[in-house]
C-alpha cells in the first residue's frame, strides 16, 4: 500500500499541518467543528522525512478512538465522530483519504501545556534527573537508573513547542502562573488519573506504559481530552518481560527510524533523508504490533 503523505479536501479549510496530522476546519450542526486527519508521515528529531509508514496514520488513530471509548468514565473527549458516512455531506466525496484515520472533533480552547505523566524514568527525565536528581523540579530518591519505575507517577508538565522544537519541561509552579492555580490542579488531577487506568489495561497486555503525554481543552462544558490519545507517537510502551533498568528499553515506537537515522550518521538538518523499505516496514510493524497488544485485536489497512 501506498504512505498517505498529504491530504487534499477541495474546498475545505485547511487550518495547517502538523508533523503527523492535517487540520481542517468543518461546519457541523451549526457549529464549526475541526476534523483531524492522521496521515502516514513520520517525524524523527523534529524534521518529518521524505518517506512515510503506509497505514500509520490509521493504526494511530484507531488507537485513540480505542483509548477514547476506554477512559470516557474518567474525563469527556472531543470526538464527535470518527465515521466517515456520519460526516457533513462535502467531506464525503474525499472517504479514500478519510476512512479510518480521520476524526470529527469539538473545537476546544486548548491548553498551551503539554500535560505530561510518567511512571517510569526515561528520556527528558532521565537527562535531568542524572543532572539534577530531579523531575520538573520535583526530587527523586538517589540511586535510580534509566528505565527506573519512579516510586508514584508524576505529572510533569511541559510548554508547547510554537516552531517545531523540543517542549521544555516546567515545574507545576510555573504551570499554575501559565494555566491558574484550579485549572492546574485539575490537569494535574486528570492526566495521573488517565495514566493509572491507561497503565492498569497495558500491564493486562504484557507491556509498561513508562509515560505518556496528554492535551486538554475547554468548551462551554467545562474540560475535555483532546487531540490523540496514548498512541506509540506519544507514549512509551515497553515489553514487560524484557524490562530490565540501566538503560534505554525497546519500545513500540519509531526506534528502527531513529536507529537508521544514527546509523547513517545524519547531521539532523534539512533535508531529511528517506527510509529503506525494510525499516519502513518494520517500524509499521511495531505500531501494527502496538494495535493488536492494546486493543486485542488486529487491524486491516
Amino acid at each position: 500500500m501506498t504512505a498517505l503523505l498529504k491530504t487534499n479536501l477541495g474546498t475545505t479549510t485547511l487550518l495547517g499541518r502538523g508533523k503527523v496530522r492535517d487540520l481542517y476546519a468543518v461546519p457541523c450542526a451549526g457549529q464549526e467543528a475541526l476534523l483531524l486527519v492522521a496521515t502516514d508521515r513520520i517525524s524523527a528529531f523534529d524534521h518529518v522525512l521524505g518517506t512515510g509508514i503506509p497505514g500509520k496514520g490509521k493504526i494511530l488513530t484507531q488507537i485513540s478512538l480505542f483509548w477514547f471509548e476506554l477512559l470516557r468514565d474518567l474525563v469527556p473527549n472531543h470526538l464527535i465522530t470518527a465515521d466517515v458516512n456520519q460526516y457533513p455531506a462535502p467531506l464525503r466525496p474525499y472517504a479514500d483519504q478519510l476512512e479510518g484515520r480521520s476524526m470529527l472533533v469539538k473545537r476546544a480552547k486548548m491548553f498551551p501545556v503539554e500535560c505530561v505523566a510518567r511512571g517510569y524514568l526515561a528520556g527528558s527525565g532521565w537527562k535531568e534527573y542524572r543532572e539534577c536528581g530531579t523531575v520538573c523540579g520535583i526530587a527523586l530518591p538517589q540511586g535510580l537508573l534509566d528505565g527506573s519505575q519512579l516510586p508514584e507517577p508524576l505529572f510533569t508538565p511541559a510548554t508547547k513547542s510554537q516552531d517545531g522544537a523540543h517542549d521544555e519541561n516546567i515545574s507545576f509552579a510555573r504551570t499554575e502562573e501559565v494555566v491558574g492555580t484550579e485549572d492546574a490542579a485539575e490537569l494535574r488531577r486528570l492526566s495521573l488519573a488517565l495514566y493509572r487506568r491507561a497503565q492498569q489495561h497495558a500491564e493486562s497486555r504484557g507491556l509498561i506504559l513508562a509515560d505518556t503525554k496528554f492535551e486538554f481543552g475547554r468548551t462551554a462544558d467545562g474540560i475535555i481530552l483532546a487531540d490523540e490519545v496514548l498512541t506509540p507517537d506519544s507514549s512509551r510502551f515497553w515489553e514487560a518481560a524484557s524490562w530490565m533498568p540501566g538503560g534505554a528499553q525497546p519500545s513500540f515506537d519509531k526506534q528502527y527510524v531513529r536507529d537508521y537515522l544514527e546509523s547513517i550518521h545524519w547531521n539532523k538538518q534539512a533535508p531529511a533523508p528517506e527510509l529503506p523499505d525494510d525499516v519502513a516496514e518494520r517500524t509499521q510493524g511495531k505500531y501494527l504490533e502496538a494495535f493488536r497488544r492494546l486493543a486485542g485485536r488486529a487491524i486491516q489497512l
